[in-house]
């Protein structure tokens, strides 16, 4: 490993820490994020993260752990974490847990610089290719992703011919990639779900069958909340508002995107006060002012119920 930080990261990611605490100490001490930016990563209070990590770091120092430059044959038992070390990065670069603008650009493009020399250290390892492909794909879309002034617009609403074009050819290349190992994991899912969005050139055009199904694939490989909530969208699409509502009251998911989701299937369901709380609910929730500003004019948009005429 030629480049420092991928070396670092390689090191901070020790077996002897759980899988959690070896990735929340990489990135709280790698990654440039702080306890409430991997808070949210991990989908847990922002005190029970900062316990975590002072617990990890006493492990490291009771136990004499030593840091030292993994040589390469145990690279891959650490790679598992190195991935989700990188994940967890863009995913903070693309969607700002907090702060006035939606995204942070310099932990997208080093993500990005991160996961293309994963490529060339470890090219026969397909959940490699399968996080890059995933991280081109949706950075792909980033030029249509905001408005003139800075707004968010939903993918559904993106001006398709301005998605970078030579992201998108490199992301389904290293897709078609991976079909060809016959070795399914989470990343590679989730970039061949990114590669069927970007297959269809406009929103309409979307085979949102193919990707039911490749959420039901990802359910198997990696279960939790946030695949069901992205699976429930899919299905609004394919079974309509009524089945997913039912599919995302069931979750168990404490993040602002539940009653951002929930409000929309409720007003397609014009069940407009119950939307208009639902927006609320998200609002509160969000830090991020870009997506509050979005879900703000969203709750706009609802139609206004009149009372109900008098008996």
């Amino acid at each position: 490993m030629r480049d420092d930080r991928l070396r670092l990261i390689f090191t901070c990611c020790h077996p002897a820490l759980g899988m959690p605490a070896r990735v929340a100490l990489t990135l709280r001490l790698l990654g440039g994020l702080g306890t409430p930016e991997i808070a949210r990563a991990f989908l847990v209070p922002e005190s029970t993260m900062a316990q975590r990590l002072v617990r990890a770091k006493a492990k490291i120092r009771d136990a004499r752990i030593p840091y030292r430059v993994p040589t390469e044959s145990e690279l891959p038992d650490r790679l598992r974490a190195v991935l989700a070390v990188v994940y967890l990065v863009f995913n903070e670069g693309y969607t700002a847990s907090s702060g006035p603008e939606l995204a942070r650009d310099g932990l997208c493009a080093e993500a990005i610089r991160l996961g293309r020399l994963l490529a060339e250290l470890m090219p026969d390892e397909p959940e490699v290719l399968g996080l890059l492909a995933l991280m081109l794909l949706t950075e792909s879309r980033r030029p249509a992703r905001t408005d003139p002034d800075g707004g968010l617009v939903r993918l559904a609403d993106q001006d398709r011919g301005r998605w970078d074009a030579g992201l998108v050819a490199e992301g389904q290349r290293l897709v078609r990639a991976c079909l060809r190992r016959g070795r399914p994991g989470p990343y590679q899912i989730q970039a061949a779900i990114s590669a069927v969005h970007s297959d269809a050139a406009v929103a309409a055009d979307t085979d949102w069958r193919q990707i039911v199904a490749l959420y039901d694939q990802l359910t198997l490989v990696a279960p939790g909340p946030v695949v069901a909530l992205h699976r429930a969208v899919a299905v609004a699409e394919v079974s309509g508002p009524g089945p997913a509502l039912a599919l995302v009251d069931a979750l168990d998911l404490d993040s602002h995107l539940v009653p951002a989701v929930r409000a929309d299937l409720l007003v397609r369901l014009g069940r407009h006060a119950e939307a208009v709380a639902a927006y609320d609910v998200a609002i509160g929730r969000t830090r991020n002012l870009a997506e509050r500003e979005f879900l703000g004019r969203a709750r706009g948009r609802v139609p206004v119920e009149s009372d109900p005429p008098a008996g």
